[in-house]
């Protein structure tokens, strides 16, 4: 009966061992097809990009891609969460250093910073917000904090420190749109704003939204005169 045992575990533990391959051949064919992804997105853009391309560039058939992904718009979703994920991991040591309102500020300038100075990436990701336009499941999605940086995540963030979220949540949303503008500008290739700029702009909306003095938020009410929301 022991030595039945033992041959029952081996087949078993065989078998463990095939899965956990298999699973790992799986995850590395997907990274594969991501770094793909990443490489064709960031030199002919979103919209002209193939999923043809994308596999064929990273030595698959074009069968491969769809055990992964629908469309190009699931496999970009998970492009943009490990992108900014990574870059979130530079910025979180920053903020657990992070003393006062002022200190949050300017890791989060330096977060923004980084992502303007990824060129390819950074003109990428406003052509696929744009193209999210017109789908109302993807710009759902595009407003979770896992792809861009969230009224939410913005009030966690300062979180420490502040306790008004409804300023903070609204503070975030403004940082996002003067982001994403100043992405505009670049694509553009206005030559009109710098990095410089977008620090000194981000960093006077802050000022005045958030009253470091006595490290409270400034009182903002919604459905105030000359508020829209």
């Amino acid at each position: 009966m022991t030595f039945g045992h033992k041959v029952t575990f081996g087949e078993d533990s065989s078998g463990e061992s095939m899965a956990r391959k298999q699973k790992e051949k799986s995850q590395q064919t997907a990274r594969e097809l991501m770094d793909s992804a990443t490489e064709i997105f960031g030199r002919k853009g979103f919209s002209q990009a193939t999923i043809a391309e994308i596999t064929d560039h990273a030595g698959y058939a074009k069968g491969n891609f769809y055990r992964y992904w629908k469309s190009k718009d699931e496999i970009f979703l998970d492009i943009m969460e490990r992108r900014l994920r990574e870059y979130r991991a530079t910025r979180q040591e920053g903020l657990d250093k992070a003393r006062d309102v002022q200190e949050v500020m300017s890791v989060i300038v330096d977060f923004l910073e980084t992502i303007v100075d990824d060129e390819n990436w950074s003109r990428v990701f406003l052509e696929f917000t744009m193209h999210a336009f017109g789908k109302d499941e993807l710009k759902s999605k595009l407003n979770e904090s896992n792809y861009r940086l969230s009224s939410q995540l913005f009030a966690d963030i300062f979180s420490p420190f502040v306790d008004d979220r409804f300023t903070t949540q609204k503070l975030g949303a403004l940082v996002t749109a003067l982001f994403e503008g100043f992405l505009i500008q670049q694509a553009l290739e206005t030559r009109v704003l710098s990095k410089r700029d977008l620090r000194q702009a981000v960093l006077l909306l802050c000022s005045f939204y958030l009253d470091s003095d006595s490290n409270h938020a400034m009182t903002y009410q919604p459905g105030a005169k000359g508020d829209s929301t």
